[in-house]
């Protein structure tokens, strides 16, 4: 989203707050609540060139948003509820529904202990290749070599392209660039590509992806804390839409299985990996059900309503902006105010009116 487009979403949100739309939007959806999806949680950093900023938030700003919610009148209830209330009558009460996507290794470090502090329940969807050591957290390589040069080279369609980036918004034009072309590729094509880039620009893939990632221990560390629902994101969280059924529904039935056993428990929920409507099939949605997930969750915006209104296995979430800090505007968002709905990728071949 570029900078013009996020000022104008913003504004409007904003506007929506003080002109009274939020309260209307409130009566009229009466959804039973919203289930809120971050990433990162960590200090805020220096730096001119950060395009993945999107998806940070400080540790001060979660506990914010913790206390309005409670301010709000919120239930701040685990996913087990949240989807039990979706299929009830209403209740006088909204609830709102924590979860953390990606298995970054700051939701130990920066963002379990505020979670703690408070008490509340929250889920923590993890892709099962990271903590092995295998995953391979390609957004994160891209902003590396990006960071460090000014002058990269990578192969794009079987051509040497060569890009000169000196300045802040050169860099942040070029990753917004290379990461759309990135996140098209078949998964496969994708690790060759990232692979390629990163020898010729010596950063380590394989150790900034381990630094990056939670690791069993913590992992069991939060699994035995009652408060905390883990959830699978697959294993080596590739875009499902580039992936044949067979190999969609192997990333998600194993995803279930590696931590089914790691933690001797049920696994009930799952995220679609990227999760917006451009990295799933609604063909991908029945095969998390037919993997037994009671829910799977999407980054597509939205509350959640009740009386079975809700396909649990397309959960909207608030995906919030970590560029972001009004805490108005994620009022409005959680009452139902909602933007454009997006398009869902089509299987191929398959014409899904």
């Amino acid at each position: 989203m570029s900078a013009d487009n996020r000022w104008l979403r913003s504004a409007r949100l904003e506007l929506a707050h003080f002109s009274g739309r939020a309260l209307l939007a409130s009566r009229a959806t009466r959804g039973a609540g919203a289930i809120l999806r971050f990433e990162r949680v960590r200090p805020r950093r220096k730096g001119a060139f950060q395009p993945l900023k999107h998806a940070e938030i400080t540790p001060a700003f979660l506990d914010k948003v913790i206390r309005a919610l409670k301010r709000w009148g919120y239930d701040i209830v685990s996913l087990d509820e949240a989807c039990e209330r979706s299929v009830r009558l209403p209740e006088s009460r909204r609830f709102a529904c924590l979860t953390f996507d990606g298995g970054a290794k700051d939701l130990i470090t920066h963002a379990y202990p505020v979670l703690a502090s408070h008490g509340v329940p929250f889920t923590a969807y993890v892709p099962t290749a990271f903590p092995d050591g295998l995953g391979e957290a390609w957004w994160l390589a891209l902003e590396a070599v990006i960071a460090r040069e000014a002058r990269i080279n990578l192969v794009i369609d079987h051509r040497e392209q060569r890009f000169s980036v000196f300045k802040p918004a050169e860099k942040a034009e070029l990753f917004a660039y290379l990461f759309a072309w990135l996140r098209r590729l078949p998964p496969a094509e994708l690790s060759v590509a990232i692979r390629d880039l990163c020898s010729r620009h010596s950063v380590d893939i394989v150790a900034l992806s381990r630094e990056a990632s939670i690791d069993w221990a913590d992992i069991a560390l939060l699994a035995a804390d009652p408060n905390v629902t883990i959830g699978s994101a697959t294993v080596h969280y590739p875009v499902l839409a580039h992936l044949k059924d067979v190999d969609a529904q192997r990333e998600i039935a194993m995803g279930k299985a590696v931590l089914e056993t790691a933690l001797r428990r049920p696994v009930r929920h799952m995220a679609y990996p990227f999760g917006d409507a451009q990295s799933f099939r609604r063909s991908d949605a029945v095969l998390a059900e037919q993997a037994g997930f009671v829910s799977a969750a999407t980054t597509i915006g939205g509350v959640v309503q009740s009386e079975g209104r809700t396909d649990l296995h397309m959960l909207p979430r608030i995906a919030w902006d970590g560029r972001s800090r009004s805490l108005r505007a994620l009022k409005v968002l959680m009452v139902g105010v909602t933007l454009p709905r997006q398009k869902f990728a089509p299987r191929p071949g398959l014409d899904l009116g």
